[in-house]
């Protein structure tokens, strides 16, 4: 019970600051909440289906090759988990009309891919114990809710713009690079100190992120500031 609670303790805390710097017009949560369980449940699965394809397309013969372990990374993780959290926001959340200011794609963003994340970190430090959970506390959780973040930044922009699908694939296409770089680092292990890539693109990450926050914050149609 406490490993399960070491589990889901970030991904709560990154919905709740996430949720409370929505500070002009709170989504429901009865909708938040499906988010949260399309990418619990749903997301997995399309994954783990993504991966049997992609597994047989694109197999890793050589853990050494940079190339392959590029791929790995980039293509067959990267792009099969951030694509599995992009349709739950392209199609159920994007066109519901509580979509109605550009922070909203940031937020459902978030929810899907910390649904994802819970699913993944309770497995995760279910096997590995109390090292893992803080680890991924500390590496893991944040990432996805950036690659959220950076995706959900671009879908906001996209609901209320004439180019929404460029917007959209822009959004995924964003957490995709940034998710394959964060895995990319710690999947060449092999040469000595490379992971501390990794850490650098989540610094990066999170940097981007709280501007993407901010903007859409001062851009919401619901800030007082911009009300005639």
């Amino acid at each position: 019970m406490q490993l399960l609670l070491f589990a889901v303790a970030p991904v709560l805390a990154v919905i709740f600051y996430i949720y409370f710097q929505d500070k002009h017009e709170k989504e429901p949560f009865g909708l938040l909440f499906k988010s949260f369980l399309l990418g619990a449940f749903l997301s997995i699965i399309i994954v783990l289906v993504l991966y049997l394809f992609t597994g047989k397309l694109l197999p890793l013969t050589d853990k050494f090759s940079i190339l392959q372990q590029a791929v790995q990374a980039f293509i067959v993780v990267a792009l099969a988990e951030e694509f599995s959290k992009y349709i739950f926001v392209r199609y159920y959340a994007q066109p519901k009309k509580e979509f109605n200011e550009p922070y909203d794609g940031i937020i459902y963003a978030v929810m899907v891919s910390m649904g994802f994340a819970c699913t993944e970190n309770i497995l995760y430090v279910l096997e590995g114990g109390y090292q893992v959970a803080l680890l991924r506390a500390i590496t893991a959780v944040p990432a996805h809710a950036t690659f959220g973040i950076l995706m959900g930044y671009f879908m906001g922009k996209a609901k209320f713009s004439d180019n929404r699908i460029k917007l959209n694939l822009m959004g995924l296409a964003l957490a995709t690079l940034f998710h394959g770089a964060y895995d990319f680092f710690l999947f060449i292990n092999f040469i000595p100190g490379i992971a501390i890539g990794a850490f650098i693109s989540l610094l990066i990450g999170l940097i981007l992120s709280k501007k993407a926050i901010r903007r859409h914050q001062n851009d919401s149609n619901f800030n007082p500031d911009n009300l005639e």
